[in-house]
């Protein structure tokens, strides 16, 4: 059976607070909405991970905590300073090192959308990647197929076969 990978950016967040270091800034109003409505969409689609992968910033802990809060099961989180900000080889590194059958990644762009772009290949839906290669907005989620284990996971080897945005969802 394949392998899942979930790549959800964060939700919207807050930049009314100046002050606040970027690592520390929290969800803003829209986030606070859009984040369960993807969680939502998980558990309709019955894209269930096995382990979050999750950046230690405040504004992904927070989509983490409101996704999970609408998923059926629990799911375990790791927070990884390694994909806080991260470029897209440090994204592949860190996805490598996991065993979960269904894995979800939850991180910042430019690197997730660029990591995204790097590992669709051969099979992957060309609507999706054209939407995907045009905007990954805040609280979108891409989902690919994967045939291999994670730890021979290279750019090109998965199939992107969805791209989920909140405004998709009315």
């Amino acid at each position: 059976m394949p392998r899942q990978l979930l790549i959800l950016r964060h939700a919207k967040s807050s930049w009314d607070d100046p002050k606040l270091a970027d690592f520390d800034r929290p969800l803003g109003p829209r986030g606070l909405k859009t984040a369960p409505l993807m969680g939502r969409e998980l558990s309709r689609r019955g894209w269930l991970p096995d382990l979050a992968l999750v950046s230690p910033a405040l504004r992904t802990r927070d989509t983490w905590r409101l996704v999970a809060a609408e998923l059926p099961k629990h799911v375990p989180a790791e927070f990884s300073e390694e994909l806080y900000e991260a470029a897209a080889g440090a994204i592949l590194a860190r996805v490598r090192q996991t065993k979960a059958k269904s894995l979800l990644v939850i991180g910042h762009n430019p690197g997730l959308q660029t990591f995204t772009l790097r590992l669709a290949g051969a099979g992957s839906d060309e609507g999706v990647f054209k939407k995907l290669e045009a905007k990954f907005p805040t609280a979108a989620l891409a989902r690919f197929t994967v045939k291999d284990d994670w730890a021979n996971l290279e750019f090109g080897g998965a199939r992107l076969t969805d791209f989920v945005r909140p405004k998709d969802l009315g």
